[in-house]
């Protein structure tokens, strides 16, 4: 095999994407991309009763928003194809049959009765229900059970007949993973899985082998669950003569208390999503949010994403790509489930929000306003957003906390107006609202010492100013520094609201 690190991301479109795959993606992809080898995409489309229309589309824009470039697949073309595995069918028949020849495969002819007849069989003897294997398959229809002029004239006939892979007898069957070392299988464990379906398309043991070998994949990433196959496509790789690649199987993502794998129902109901981008079956009245709609930057979104099964042995945790390519190694990826954490996946986003500057911030919140405020002032905007990033985790975050930047407040905390709103107190706020209004410089530093100087100088409290104050100017108790945000509403817009507020605390006063 070559030395050269040759790498897929091989994704079923019979559904959307999993973050639990795009995770493998990313392993494959940082791998790949560190040790200065090639990528490529494959669609296993070998199950045409599962395909779902718009799936492989969704796959492809999944990747190109997590930005895991690839050298090779079917939208791209490369030297290897074709890359959907059903453009593929003529190329498998020719390796069943050299199976089949090595008496490593055989013909099954058993309808779908006898097959239920055997499970039933060994259920009742209360071993497995699924197995077709050593212990049973001489009692079955197939080449191995029949004798050869019978085998033939089925053939001859045209019967339906399946191919299935012969599994030695009670072997233990010694496995290397990259991540987990040397696994052993037992062969009793291992039952005759069908190589070649009645349609004469391939099923996956049997295409994923082939299309390994010849599209020369040095290194296959894939997910844990895919453990219990691995003694069937090591005794392939051996039954056909070709040397494997290496195999690493990424643990799997638990839900966050870590019982049990991550889930869509899981997810559905702990208020989060499990998909990179958001979907809508197109037959199915299925659909899902997704991490980009959701407000998510994608390199956030991966570099929370890379912490599920492995570290980098530091106590680094935001990454850059070219960082995380640098850093990413097999021996820093763990064995053990990840428990997926919603809470520290938003902590992610905001490093990353924070870490934008206020007018890359700005134009992000700009393209993201509603209708009302499609044409907002970018200055303004570009203040207001240095003032309340510390206080976003999403771009949309802005415009649900932060509309008292651009117009007077549609209520006011009723709470608020109801005990600090006081008649002796009215005359006190006048007085204040003529202090801010003479003031040449309205900075929030003199704004600050103005407000000080005239609590110092009334017989009020802090809370007692500061809260109404606050209520005047944004409606609300939330917000930034007061100070600064009265700065940049500026001297006349802040006066007028404190008028237009006073007005209406008196009649809420009126009302109660």
């Amino acid at each position: 095999m070559s030395t050269t690190v040759r790498t897929r991301y091989a994704p079923s479109p019979t559904g959307f994407q999993h973050i639990g795959g795009i995770r493998t993606a990313l392993f494959c992809y940082l791998y790949t991309r560190k040790m200065n080898g090639q990528m490529l995409l494959r669609i296993e489309d070998t199950d045409g009763s599962r395909f779902v229309p718009g799936a492989e589309e969704y796959i492809v824009e999944s990747l190109a928003w997590c930005g895991i470039d690839l050298d090779e697949g079917p939208h791209i073309g490369g030297d290897y194809g074709p890359y959907r595995q059903s453009e593929r069918k003529a190329i498998y028949q020719k390796y069943v049959q050299q199976l089949i020849d090595a008496g490593y495969a055989y013909y099954a002819f058993d309808t779908s009765e006898e097959l239920t007849a055997m499970r039933e069989r060994l259920q009742a003897a209360g071993g497995s229900s699924r197995m077709y294997d050593a212990a049973s398959r001489m009692d079955m229809r197939n080449s191995l059970s029949l004798p050869a002029d019978e085998v033939k004239q089925l053939l001859d006939s045209g019967a339906p007949y399946v191919v299935r892979i012969k599994v030695p007898i009670d072997e233990d069957v010694k496995m290397y993973d990259e991540v987990r070392g040397e696994v052993v299988i037992n062969t009793k464990q291992v039952d005759d899985k069908v190589l070649l379906k009645t349609d004469g398309m391939p099923t996956y043991h049997m295409a994923v082998v082939v299309d390994d070998h010849l599209m020369k994949i040095s290194h296959v990433f894939r997910g844990e669950e895919w453990l219990p196959s691995y003694p069937i496509h090591v005794l392939l790789y051996r039954f056909l003569g070709w040397e494997q690649p290496k195999f690493i199987h990424a643990p799997l993502i638990l839900k966050p208390d870590g019982k049990g794998k991550l889930s869509k129902r899981a997810a559905d109901k702990l208020g989060f999503s499990v998909f990179p981008l958001a979907w809508k079956h197109p037959i199915k009245d299925e659909s899902s949010s997704g991490f980009r709609e959701d407000g998510f930057f994608a390199d956030a979104f991966i570099n929370m994403l890379v912490f599920m099964g492995w570290n980098p042995g530091t106590t680094q945790e935001i990454f850059t790509r070219p960082e995380l390519i640098e850093a990413f190694s097999l021996d820093r990826m763990q064995k053990g489930g990840a428990k997926f954490n919603f809470e520290k996946a938003q902590w992610f986003n905001q490093q990353y929000l924070q870490a934008k500057t206020d007018e890359e911030l700005a134009d992000l919140v700009l393209a993201a306003a509603p209708d009302a405020h499609k044409d907002a002032d970018k200055t303004l905007v570009t203040k207001a957003v240095g003032l309340m990033k510390e206080r976003m985790t999403f771009v949309k975050d802005f415009w649900e906390n932060a509309l008292f930047f651009f117009g007077e407040p549609a209520s006011y905390d009723a709470k608020v107006v109801r005990k600090k709103w006081k008649e002796e107190r009215i005359p006190l706020f006048k007085d204040l609202e003529n202090r801010l209004g003479k003031l040449e410089e309205f900075s929030g530093e003199k704004v600050e010492k103005t407000v000080k100087d005239f609590i110092g100088e009334t017989e009020l409290g802090f809370g007692d100013v500061l809260q109404v104050f606050r209520v005047m100017l944004a409606g609300t108790m939330s917000g930034p520094s007061i100070f600064e945000m009265a700065s940049i509403l500026g001297r006349e817009e802040v006066v007028c609201r404190m008028q237009s507020a006073a007005q209406a605390f008196d009649a809420m006063k009126a009302e109660a």
